[in-house]
């Protein structure tokens, strides 16, 4: 299990040291921001997150609430802006996403702790069972029988999270940060049950990231898992 006390820790010293990053908005090629699969939470949890993300004194940031928190199951490419429906990785990624969803109960995590790292501001996830980690395998492995290798291959996630805040500029205010992040170090929002899992595209408008969704399976299913189409977001 991943130490979030190290982590936190880390994450404060690189802040008050000046060792702050930042994103950049995304570029053809770029290796962040990419197609990814992820979870996201549903119901009072996210607007509890939302709440708090918005109190946050971060001018010129990219701060997250609603639709646009998710829990990362696996980043896939570097960034592309056009990823029609019948682009063959798009659909390798669906097929791979419906059959590790398949049987598969929604994972329900606990969102508990806010904490800064070096290029924003997170809340720890902490999986009440093992199932998010089976649906992590799961899809590795339906990725790696289609010989397909994303960005994390070979790859162990053992940290769970959900962002608040991405850096999209130099931190001017990092004592102010830390120390909202400390305020709040111990904030539980609560559980909530992960109920699909979606191919998406994060997409920049103005000072906003907004996550589109390109494909979705339902978990819980037992047939293939496949949803008739994308969920807005």
């Amino acid at each position: 299990m991943s130490d979030f006390v190290e982590f936190c820790a880390k994450g404060r010293a690189a802040l008050l040291s000046g060792r702050a990053t930042h994103d950049l908005p995304m570029v053809e090629g770029a290796r962040r921001w990419g197609a990814a699969v992820v979870l996201r939470p549903e119901g009072e949890v996210v607007d509890r997150l939302s709440e708090l993300a918005a109190t946050m004194d971060a001018p010129g940031h990219w701060v997250h609430g609603g639709p646009t928190l998710h829990v990362t199951l696996r980043s896939l490419e570097p960034y592309r802006d056009r990823i029609p429906e019948d682009d063959r990785l798009r659909r390798t990624y669906a097929r791979a996403m419906a059959e590790a969803a398949t049987g598969v109960a929604p994972p329900r995590i606990r969102l508990k702790g806010v904490s800064p790292h070096r290029g924003g501001v997170l809340v720890y996830g902490h999986p009440e069972d093992d199932t998010l980690v089976t649906l992590w395998k799961r899809f590795a492995h339906a990725m790696e029988s289609r010989g397909v290798r994303d960005l994390e291959h070979a790859r162990i996630r053992d940290r769970w999270y959900v962002s608040l805040v991405h850096f999209a500029g130099p931190l001017l205010n990092p004592r102010e940060i830390v120390a909202w992040c400390d305020a709040h170090a111990d904030a539980d929002f609560g559980v909530t049950e992960l109920t699909s899992v979606e191919v998406v595209q994060f997409v920049l408008t103005g000072q906003r990231i907004k996550v589109r969704s390109l494909e979705r399976a339902v978990l819980g299913d037992e047939s293939d898992g496949a949803s008739p189409g994308p969920i807005p977001g």
